[in-house]
């Protein structure tokens, strides 16, 4: 599992990246609250733990900017604040866990575990457009309800997007899902893409320059 950890001190930033390294997780640490913000804006994480007093951007502001962009991640608070009305906050923004500190490494391994059974709700039908959608179930694209084929390496692209839209999909992720962790180059997988943007009916994977691709959630469907 991606985690994205956002914690100032160094120490302890540390010792979690390497307790939850050996637990079998990829693991990428922040110290300051917009790097990280940057790095959950282009890239996908199955779980945010963040602290609340950092430097730039505190945790409560990060969770509030990528709620307004519609993200929405598995966030598990780690802080020594105490204060009710900041862990109400917390809450109301939509946090999972709050783990105050000091507190025992194997604990925030079972708060992790505990949110993942907790969340893990996996979405069949996948809104891309007004007249796009996906049923992950099957497989199977439709365009206004018509069902349209796909090569399968597209098919595999678009689900991909699919379950990351309104976030930049970068190469490395293209290249292990829908290339199987062949070593393929940016360009193959670039002409693939455009290719595939060819056959659709519509103009919705967006390409982010140097970084990758995206579809956008439709803000105007409510699902």
């Amino acid at each position: 599992m991606r985690i994205l950890l956002l914690e100032d001190d160094l120490l302890l930033n540390k010792a979690i990246e390497k307790f939850l390294l050996k637990e079998g997780h990829h693991v990428e640490t922040f110290r300051n609250g917009q790097l990280a913000l940057d790095a959950i804006l282009k890239d996908q994480y199955d779980m945010l733990l963040l602290d609340i007093n950092v430097p730039m951007l505190s945790g409560l502001e990060l969770l509030e900017k990528i709620d307004a962009q519609k993200i929405q991640i598995p966030t598990i608070f780690i802080s020594a604040l105490r204060d009710i009305e900041d862990i109400s906050k917390a809450f109301d923004l939509g946090c999972y866990d709050y783990l105050k500190k000091p507190f025992h490494l194997k604990e925030l391994s079972l708060r992790i575990e505990k949110v993942l059974k907790s969340t893990y709700m996996p979405q069949a039908h996948i809104r891309l457009s007004q007249n796009y959608s996906i049923d992950k179930e099957t497989n199977t694209l439709r365009f206004k309800g018509e069902v349209q084929i796909l090569p399968a390496r597209q098919l595999k692209i678009l689900l991909l997007l699919a379950d990351n839209r309104s976030r930049v999909v970068n190469y490395e992720l293209f290249q292990e899902y829908a290339w199987d962790n062949l070593d393929v180059e940016v360009p193959t997988i670039r002409a693939e893409i455009n290719r595939l943007k060819k056959i659709l009916k519509e103009d919705i994977i967006i390409n982010i320059r140097n970084m990758g691709y995206m579809i956008k959630r439709p803000s105007s469907i409510v699902e």
